[in-house]
């Protein structure tokens, strides 16, 4: 039985996924995320600071022996919107090659869209309506147009949790100005990138809808089965926007289902949300617990 690693490294978090294919069809065997911000403080500088690349080397080199441990035949390694933007990312990619032997393949925002796709497509099954699928992460959101089975478009905007924390989101609790200020921004930044607004069917994938989806079900210890498929009504949203917003960051970390790495970017995250529904006109979206780690498994064991 052969056993495969996948690990997506994103600006917030890296996520391992390490599964085995057995007639046709993948087993799970761990997947996991690590909350590392290897893009904290990008926005400002433009680069991933010295801390952020240690903490994530750290990281990897954790999941890397995970790997070892259950004999994986092969890792597969992809940097996202961080590592396609910051200016010395190179460096990055030099040390986890020198330091780990991993190599790390920056892919594009249109082809991260493409496997996210394929990877939320079994969470709806068959179907002939439009589908929007969207994954709000700590540097970028992600929209996939489709009709079906059929991918038509997709785009990636460089907008995620972390840019409108660190801009706006400044006292803590968090203001009624601080708030608006920062919905409003939102609004016009999504409102002019997005044209096409028709969806049947609106699905969230990522870490923000999870952790949001999780909070919803009041869940201690995650789980995926649960997650998976679930429905989060626009009035869930909106209540969540309240409770994160009237908390400190250190409350925040007590919230059942919310990992505390996440507490700070949450707000800004459900914000993001909040405004997608909005210009769809939809009042709730179905959520997907798999993500491009996920579609990047099928793309390269299962097609």
């Amino acid at each position: 039985m052969d056993k495969y690693a996948i690990l997506d490294i994103g600006t917030n978090s890296i996520k391992f996924f390490l599964f085995s294919i057995e007639n046709g069809k993948s087993i799970t065997i761990i997947d996991t995320n690590n909350i590392s911000r290897l893009g904290e403080g990008l926005l400002k500088t433009g680069i991933i600071s010295n801390a952020a690349m240690d903490r994530n080397i750290e990281a990897l080199r954790e999941f890397m022996k995970s790997a070892k441990e259950e004999n994986v035949k092969e890792i597969t390694a992809v940097g996202t919107m961080c590592l396609r933007t910051a200016n010395n990312s190179d460096v990055f990619l030099k040390k986890a090659k020198d330091e780990l032997g991993l190599v790390i393949k920056v892919i594009p925002g249109e082809e991260e869209a493409r496997l996210s796709y394929l990877a939320v497509l079994s969470t709806i099954g068959n179907t002939d309506k439009d589908v929007v699928v969207f994954d709000t992460g700590g540097g970028s959101t992600e929209f996939i147009f489709g009709k079906g089975a059929n991918l038509n478009n997709r785009i990636s905007l460089n907008l995620g949790a972390v840019h409108p924390t660190e801009e706006f989101l400044l006292s803590d609790p968090v203001t009624n100005t601080e708030l608006k200020k920062m919905q409003d921004y939102m609004m016009d930044f999504f409102n002019e990138k997005i044209t096409e607004r028709k969806a049947d069917y609106l699905i969230g994938i990522g870490g923000t809808v999870t952790s949001m989806g999780a909070v919803m079900h009041k869940m201690v210890k995650y789980d995926p089965k649960i997650i998976q498929g679930s429905q989060m009504s626009l009035d869930e949203v909106k209540s969540q926007i309240e409770l994160y917003q009237n908390k400190t960051i250190e409350e925040r970390k007590q919230i059942p289902g919310l990992q505390p790495k996440r507490a700070d970017v949450i707000l800004a995250g459900a914000g993001i949300i909040n405004t997608i529904m909005e210009i769809f006109k939809i009042d709730s979206f179905t959520i997907s617990d798999r993500g491009l780690r996920h579609g990047l498994m099928f793309d390269k064991y299962l097609r």
